[in-house]
């Protein structure tokens, strides 16, 4: 008896040594650098997003906050460093509706998965695509450019900035949508597609706003038509996809928080308090605003709920499109 009673009173102050190491870990969270995974190169979304939301973290914390580029494979290089990271916090990804809804679908093979291998964190943005095509190409409108396209079958090209993007993606619903034939043109990043679309090398593009409306606004490139259901506040004037003749057309791109499987529930809960506290900070909304990036937020349930749904609503895309990466 005496013997049972000292297993369980061992087991007792077991869990309860276990219970404190978690209190602790999260109350000493962060005690170093935090690293957030941009899955493209420099200058989107994901990118801005992460330097601007970074910078407020370290602010508040004291610990650097730095901001890792992998990209390739339509992100998957980036997410999957991630997935195997350690499960303490310290290495986030900023996923984007590519990583962690469309490549699932567009990939025969993943190295990671997209609900397993992940911890939601945080929605921390939305943004539609912008059509945008070179001041060469003739048409004012969607219709317009529709009617272009298939007077030139195969001989339009739209570029994006790698395979799996919303950008891929919605070219390609586009085609189906439209029933032309417009060729992807693939790029390591919008870096490296602008110039081309600028120079005339393509002819369109569905860039997220952030990058795209600037130059419409400058008359570089012309604005054809929004991607969202409704008009964006950013670029009142530019029509939706639906609008245009293409009912139904909804190609929203989204950025998210996520960390590996197995990051403490409290630690979660800490990064999910802090972003949400920054995305209240009145100059971090009017910058996202101003470049036609809306706020999101909200809890991690709220982030789990949504992934699931994007991955079923990409797969019917993805599906109908016939769009493969491999």
């Amino acid at each position: 008896m005496r013997r049972a009673i000292r297993v369980f009173a061992a087991l007792v102050l077991s869990f309860a040594a276990c219970g404190f190491a978690s209190f602790a870990q999260a109350q000493a969270f962060p005690a170093k650098p935090i690293k957030i995974v941009v899955t493209f190169p420099l200058g989107g979304a994901p990118d801005i997003l992460s330097r601007l939301f970074g910078a407020k973290m370290q602010e508040t914390w004291g610990q650097p906050v730095i901001v890792d580029n992998r990209p390739g494979a339509g992100g998957n290089i980036g997410a999957d460093y991630v997935a195997k990271s350690p499960p303490d916090g310290y290495t986030l990804v900023m996923g984007t509706v590519g990583t962690h809804a469309i490549n699932a679908s567009l990939y025969s093979k993943m190295p990671y998965d997209p609900v397993r291998d992940f911890v939601p964190v945080i929605l921390v943005a939305q943004t539609p695509n912008l059509l945008v095509v070179n001041n060469n190409v003739p048409a004012k409108t969607v219709q317009e450019l529709i009617e272009y396209a298939k007077a030139h079958p195969a001989k339009v090209f739209f570029g994006s900035p790698g395979i799996g993007t919303s950008i891929h993606v919605s070219g390609e619903l586009f085609n189906t949508m439209a029933g032309v034939k417009t060729v992807h043109v693939p790029y390591k990043g919008r870096q490296f597609a602008i110039p081309d679309l600028l120079a005339g090398q393509i002819q369109m593009m569905f860039d997220n706003m952030p990058s795209a409306l600037p130059l419409a606004k400058e008359g570089k490139l012309r604005a054809l038509a929004v991607t969202s259901a409704k008009r964006h506040p950013a670029a009142p004037d530019i029509p939706t996809m639906s609008e245009s003749g293409l009912p139904g057309f909804d190609a929203t791109s989204w950025f998210a928080v996520y960390a590996p499987a197995g990051t403490p529930a409290d630690v979660v809960a800490k990064l999910n308090t802090e972003f949400n506290r920054i995305m209240t900070l009145a100059d971090v909304r009017e910058k996202l605003a101003g470049i036609g990036l809306d706020v999101a937020g909200g809890s991690p349930e709220v982030l789990a709920a949504y992934t699931r749904s994007e991955l079923a609503k990409w797969a019917k895309v993805v599906r109908e499109s016939g769009a493969k990466a491999d």
